[in-house]
Parts: structure tokens; sequence; C-alpha cells
């Protein structure tokens, strides 16, 4: 028996985003009517995802939708509602909800002029566009922002998904995309970059090493905040962070260079941080200052 309020859901994007979240609605029993994917590898992801879900142009997914899913990349999303709206695509009373971390309801003005009813609903997670996707729904966090009277509709969607909704004010969608890919994106950097360090220095498995240090580390930082920081930098160790500077100057000479500008900008935050908790003396910050040197300039041609 199909559900009291189910709704026909198209998707524009079938990329690791769009065709989970697809499937993560129909498995709540919604009927995904449609799904946009250009790429061999997103009409894969749409096929393994979305079995049996047609593959059609956009206008048509719109046009056969009661909500309709934007998962496409930031910098596409104001050309494409804009362009749909020109061509009277979008219908009144027609939920339309982009998956964007960066923007709010703002950017779906044409959809709002048109009668639809704009959402904006941006997971906190990384995916991989595959099922084990659907698993980590369940401990997700969904940044959501729209209209006061439609907030309960973009919170019911993502309770639906196996999510937690979280309001986030329109004019802080920014901040609040920052704040994400700073924590993620960066943490990619920094292990990527501790894995090649070692590796250099004949470590054959850094993941074994990096694993348990960063899964403490981690569960500790979320348990504790800024009370569960230790290291050379928050003990005021200048011997030690000099050191560390040294050796990654000699490194990066022979390397192209970013180990030690992310070392150096990440320490420097780290001794504030660590000032403003009383941590460290001022003269202490000086010498950790002293100590981590110069930044170094981008080679010419970047």
């Amino acid at each position: 028996m199909v559900r009291p309020g189910r709704l026909g859901v198209g998707i524009i994007g079938a990329g690791k985003v769009g065709a989970v979240l697809g499937a993560a609605l129909r498995a709540a029993e919604h009927a995904v009517v449609g799904v946009s994917a250009v790429s061999e590898a997103s009409r894969e992801r749409a096929e393994t995802l979305l079995p049996g879900v047609p593959v059609l142009g956009i206008q048509e997914i719109v046009e056969r939708s009661e909500l309709v899913l934007l998962a496409v990349p930031d910098d596409a999303l104001g050309e494409l509602v804009a362009g749909l709206a020109k061509l009277g695509a979008w219908q009144p009373g027609q939920l339309v909800a982009h998956t964007s971390g960066r923007f709010g309801v703002g950017i779906l003005q044409p959809i709002r002029t048109a009668g639809a009813i704009p959402l904006a609903m941006h997971p906190a997670m990384t995916f991989t566009g595959m099922s084990l996707d659907l698993t980590r729904l369940m401990d997700c966090t969904f940044g959501i922002t729209a209209d006061a009277a439609m907030l309960p509709i973009a919170q019911a969607l993502v309770v639906e998904m196996g999510a937690e909704p979280v309001a986030i004010a329109e004019a802080d969608r920014t901040l609040y995309h920052a704040a994400l890919a700073h924590s993620s994106n960066h943490m990619v950097t920094l292990v990527a970059q501790a894995s090649q360090l070692l590796r250099e220095i004949g470590v054959e498995s850094p993941e074994s090493m990096l694993g348990p240090l960063l899964r403490a580390t981690l569960e500790n930082a979320l348990a504790s905040g800024e009370s569960a920081l230790t290291g050379p930098v928050a003990r005021g160790d200048v011997g030690t962070v000099a050191a560390h500077a040294q050796a990654l100057k000699e490194y990066d000479g022979g390397a192209g260079g970013d180990v030690l500008a992310a070392y150096q900008a990440m320490a420097r935050a780290t001794a504030r941080r660590a000032g403003n908790r009383g941590l460290l003396r001022p003269e202490q910050l000086t010498d950790i200052g002293e100590a981590l040197g110069t930044e170094p300039t981008a080679p010419e041609g970047i």
C-alpha cells in the first residue's frame, strides 16, 4: 500500500549526491519518475541506485515531477534555474529543492516567481555514489533553509531519508558551507601530506599508522573540543616546532612545496587558539612564530 503524501520525484543530476538521495527518497516510498544523466558514469550510477527509473531530459523531468531535486554543481545552479524559468517549466505549487551547501533559497527566486516552492537541503556528508552511502545517511545531518511556513516540508523530507535536519539561516549559508569544507576537504589534504611524508621515509602502510591516531584525535576533538588539543605547539615546545619547520623546508625544497605552507598555517592558527585559552604565554607565542619562520611564497607560475 502506498503511504499518503507520497510525491513524484524528479532528479536533475545523477552525480554521487543526486543518485543517493533519489534512492533514499524512493526507499521512503516516493516515486522517482525520472533522472537526468549525461555522462557514462552518471548513467551507470542511475542504473545501480535507481533501477527502472527512466533517464529523461531535464525539462521533461520538471514537467512530470511534484518534487524536483536539483543535485548539480554550485556554479551551475543559478543558470539552470533561470534557464528553466525562461522556458516556463516551473509549476505553481511544485516543490523544488537543491542540494548546494553554499546557497539558501535566494538563488531559487525564479522558482518562487513562478509559484513553486523553493527548498535548500544540503547533506553534511561526503558521498561515494554507491549503496553504502544510504547507510551513511542514517548518521547524517542536513543543513536546510526554507521560508518559515515551508520549513516543516524540508524537515519531513530529510527525516524520511533517515537523516537529521538542522535549520540554517539564509545569511549563514556560506559560513555553514565553509565550515564543512574547511573540516572535510582540508582533512583529506592533511592526511595525504602526512601519508606522503611517511612513505618518503620508508613507512609502507601509512594508513595503518595514521588511522588509529586520527580516529582517536577526531573522537577526542568532537567530544572535548579544544580541550583535546595536544602536541608541541600547544605545549610551547619551541625547539620541536623549529625542527619540524626546518625539516619540512628541506623536504619541500625538492618536492614542490605545499607541506611546509600547510604546517606553518595550521601551527600559527593552533598557537593563536592555544594562546586565547591561556595555554601559551605571549612570549611563547612570539617564540613559536619565530620558530615557524617566514611563510613560503608560491612557486612562479602558480
